[in-house]
């Protein structure tokens, strides 16, 4: 009996829905490798965070955009450089203006080819979706922070630091306390850590504690996460519970002298045991091995507290 197939990684963009005024979110549907994308609108223009994955589902994507947008001017903004998120963007770019935060670009040219060949192998219809990728530089580069005004509502753009990837953004829409997360935080599911030393080590725990830290304090209540149900400011402090419950269990081992997969070992069925319901539990192991390398005493550990 061969394995089941994930559902392929098709945006539904027909099911876009209204989230606050003039704000919509098109739900991931808990499909894996569909991201929520959001589209922002203003009396002159829109904007849209996230492109989903390859040229066929920005297509469907930018045609809700444009009935959305009604001859309105469109702008684009992609909260990380992952292949779901970003890797539409080429088709978008040609109807919008891409802005995007500079260590994001940078991750985008030295990452990007390589995770287009990486994803390919998930399976042919991950391939599929991935068919005539192109990348596109952004017309707008910002280094931390920018304000976009969309006639009677300014967006902001905070590139956030190294935590999930290097250029991590999110993207509040202050009138109605919004707030697109990107993969830094996630609804019912273990927090993805991108771990794949020696090709990508740039995931941070300690530094993705300390984003979550000012993401709380920020006093946002509608959250969108990358993936997952749209939710309000309690699933922060979630996602900011999970991440510091993981540091604690695995730096407490780390400091008595266990061995990383040792660690594993232990940490890996307590996360389970502490969320029963969360998917994801490929990425615990990811996670802990990522906060071995920050403990104290390791090299690691000067470097992310300077990231």
């Amino acid at each position: 009996m061969s394995e089941e197939q994930p559902p392929a990684p098709i945006v539904r963009a027909e099911s876009i829905t209204d989230v606050a005024a003039d704000l919509y979110v098109i739900p991931d549907h808990g499909v894996p490798l569909v991201p929520n994308i959001g589209v922002v609108a203003g009396r002159d223009a829109v904007l849209v965070i996230d492109t989903g994955m390859g040229p066929r589902n920005a297509g469907n994507v930018l045609a809700e955009v444009d009935r959305i947008a009604g001859g309105r001017k469109v702008y684009l903004t992609t909260t990380h450089f992952h292949p779901e998120h970003s890797y539409g963007a080429a088709v978008l770019a040609e109807q919008s203006t891409f802005l995007m935060n500079r260590a994001q670009l940078e991750d985008m040219k030295t990452k990007g080819p390589g995770y287009l060949e990486f994803f390919r192998t998930f399976g042919e219809s991950v391939a599929a979706e991935l068919e005539g990728v192109e990348f596109v530089d952004p017309a707008v580069v910002y280094d931390t922070e920018y304000s976009l005004d969309l006639g009677g509502r300014v967006v902001t753009m905070h590139a956030t630091g190294r935590a999930h990837t290097k250029g991590d953004q999110v993207i509040r829409v202050p009138d109605v306390g919004a707030v697109f997360c990107g993969d830094l935080v996630e609804e019912s599911q273990f927090s993805i850590f991108p771990w794949f030393p020696p090709e990508d080590a740039d995931v941070s725990g300690i530094r993705w504690i300390r984003v979550m830290e000012g993401l709380l304090a920020a006093g946002d209540t509608l959250v969108i996460p990358g993936h997952g149900r749209v939710s309000d400011a309690s699933l922060l402090e979630e996602v900011h519970g999970y991440l510091t419950f993981l540091k604690q269990e695995v730096w407490s081992r780390h400091g008595s002298g266990m061995s990383e997969d040792e660690i594993v070992e232990q940490v890996y069925p307590l996360a389970r045991s502490r969320n029963p319901q969360w998917v994801g539990e490929e990425w615990i192991e990811k996670g802990v091995r990522c906060l071995c390398s920050e403990a104290p005493g390791t090299p690691g550990h000067a470097t992310a507290d300077e990231g």
